[in-house]
């Protein structure tokens, strides 16, 4: 009878330590829809229709991007791969600078268990850490199903606030807009800068399919309150997708936060950085602006 008291306790103890132990890592393939540069050259005559195409070839190519997801039961770490430029493209400072606004900022740390999430992000110069709670969505469990990478993936659906500090956000005006914003401008204004022609909308509806295979409340960036490691989601213009799974691998990662930079809260950065967009904005008025400003 005590043998096997001492074997229960000790598988008891076996199965415990095998959930601390726990850590998986995958791999995401994050695309975005490449906005068009119409009415940019209407703004500017030196912009010929080559430069234009190769304005948004270029910025396709910084809307596609590889990230590693490392996991446990309770945290996560979430971050860019990095990758070799090929010479000539010309494309790695305005990837840079352009990191913020587009999903980048270094390492996205969450607690799904304390609910807060930690990210590093740089921006004019400057480093900010992040500190806050982590967004709660209240996820539409759906009836669809599909495989991804071999496993059994469910639907749901959520209605998330935009952010006005994530470039991905922009979505072209409707005609509607577009004919309000032509009747200020004949009524003296005169702007033409490049966010005339993009707005944001208010809520974004998004669909995630996760996974119960991998019982983890984790995906990739901000995502996560769902039975299951998420594998894929998308909100309309941006597409995240798993491509590689790896469990309990030899080799563990380390799974905390940054530390570097000034503590803010979410609410206080974006108000940083929305400051900056508008003083960039004041200073092209009425002469051609590019993308609104990118942080360094």
């Amino acid at each position: 009878m005590k043998k096997l008291s001492y074997l229960l306790l000790v598988l008891a103890f076996t199965q415990v330590q095998a959930q601390k132990d726990f850590q998986g890592m995958a791999v995401y393939e994050s695309k975005t829809q490449a906005p068009k540069f119409e009415g940019m050259r209407a703004g500017n005559r030196d912009i010929t229709p080559e430069m234009q195409k190769n304005m948004e070839e270029r910025m396709k190519q910084m809307l596609e991007k590889t990230f590693i997801l490392n996991f446990d039961k309770t945290a996560s770490i979430y971050k860019e791969e990095e990758k070799l430029e090929t010479p000539g493209q010309g494309t790695g400072g305005m990837r840079v600078m352009m990191n913020s606004f587009m999903g980048g900022g270094g390492t996205f740390y969450k607690d799904v268990k304390a609910k807060t999430y930690t990210v590093d992000k740089e921006f004019m110069g400057k480093e900010f850490l992040v500190v806050d709670s982590l967004p709660k969505l209240n996820w539409k469990m759906e009836q669809e199903t599909k495989q991804i990478g071999g496993y059994n993936c469910f639907k749901a659906t959520a209605v998330k606030q935009a952010s006005k500090t994530d470039f991905r956000n922009f979505r072209p005006k409707n005609n509607d807009a577009k004919k309000a914003d032509e009747a200020k401008k004949t009524s003296g204004e005169t702007k033409t800068n490049f966010e005339d022609n993009f707005e944001i909308p208010k809520e974004i509806v998004v669909t995630a399919w996760y996974t119960p295979e991998i019982p983890v409340n984790q995906g990739p960036e901000n995502y996560w309150g769902l039975p299951g490691l998420i594998l894929e989601v998308n909100d309309g213009k941006t597409t995240i997708l798993c491509s590689k799974i790896v469990l309990n691998a030899k080799e563990k990662a380390e799974i905390k936060p940054s530390k570097k930079g000034k503590t803010v809260s979410q609410k206080e950065y974006d108000e940083t950085v929305i400051k900056k967009m508008e003083e960039f904005r004041e200073m092209n008025r009425g002469r051609m602006g590019g993308p609104p400003p990118m942080g360094r």
